[in-house]
């Protein structure tokens, strides 16, 4: 093998390893608040859109806080399905009054 080749080498293992290993020290993104999102925090989340962060606004109003991340699968147009997609990215912490 020669430098050309070694050097191709290198390059391309280093590539690789960039690709497949997780950014090193890198913040993770924050968690939304059911309890205290904005509309366009909620409109963020995979599966919601305005009307459905309207919706869970309206729910949060109506019903008071949600107590578990699960109970947003109480607000319509929210299932399982679009639950499982978000259910990472949600938390649920409770508002001091």
């Amino acid at each position: 093998m020669n430098i050309k080749q070694k050097k191709g080498s290198l390059v391309t293992a280093v590539l690789v390893g960039l690709l497949l290993c997780p950014a090193m020290g890198a913040e993770p993104t924050p968690k939304v608040n059911l309890n205290t999102a904005t509309p366009s925090q909620l409109d963020s989340l995979p599966g919601i859109g305005p009307v459905i962060a309207e919706r869970i606004i309206r729910f949060r109003e109506d019903n008071g806080p949600f107590k578990r991340n699960e109970d947003l699968m109480n607000v319509r147009g929210i299932g399982e399905k679009t639950y499982l997609k978000l259910k990472d990215e949600i938390i649920v912490e409770t508002i001091e009054e």
